[in-house]
């Protein structure tokens, strides 16, 4: 972005707008604004079609202001390599914008504090880039595709093959990308717990 950005500018000035609904006052005195990027994108995008923005535009700076408390918490609980994967999956194309949009949200008069933040998204870009070089993170997907499941499974188009994709993409996720054997024997280990397998089995014996 060598230039002014709409969608970034837009999704700075919406991305606290769910504040006012969701303060809450908690025992102490201090206050809570739980879920207010959750609501915030919903606002966003209802303000944004009423103004009759075009619908990629609205997508896009909501789902920024969906995510731009999804980093919080990364310096104190550490991620596994699966969640900075679904970071990245998550962002999309808006990586480098959502990148931008957090570091410019860590506005706290405590140096300590913002030095700390700092300091961890640093180490959250280093680790993109880190995985960035074993996998492809900008398009993760299952290491085996639909028709390979089907074939493997003797299954035809439908839910069923759905869920094997959901599940691969899962392991994809949580493991990072596996050789087709592996894939292919997790796929097999999926498919033996599913009802679906013992009705097939059944139906093959008879």
């Amino acid at each position: 972005m060598p230039g002014p950005d709409f969608v970034l500018r837009f999704a700075a000035l919406m991305h606290d707008v769910g504040k006012p609904a969701t303060r809450r006052f908690e025992p102490g005195g201090a206050v809570s604004f739980r879920h207010h990027d959750m609501v915030g994108s919903k606002l966003t995008t209802k303000r944004m079609k009423a103004l009759r923005f075009d619908n990629d535009t609205i997508k896009a700076v909501a789902k920024l202001v969906e995510l731009h408390m999804r980093f919080y918490g990364y310096g104190d609980a550490g991620w596994s390599d699966s969640a900075v994967r679904r970071y990245v999956t998550d962002a999309g194309p808006l990586l480098e914008r959502l990148h931008r949009l957090t570091r410019s949200d860590v506005t706290t008069r405590n140096q300590r504090k913002a030095e700390r933040l700092a300091f961890a998204y640093d180490d959250l870009e280093a680790r993109i880039a880190a995985l960035r070089e074993q996998e492809s993170l900008e398009a993760v997907r299952p290491d085996l595709d639909g028709g390979r499941i089907m074939e493997l499974l003797g299954l035809k188009p439908g839910p069923v093959v759905g869920r094997a994709y959901k599940f691969l993409l899962e392991e994809r996720m949580e493991h990072g990308p596996l050789d087709p054997a592996a894939a292919e024997a997790k796929l097999h280990e999926w498919w033996a717990a599913q009802p679906e397998s013992a009705v097939a089995l059944s139906t093959e014996e008879s």
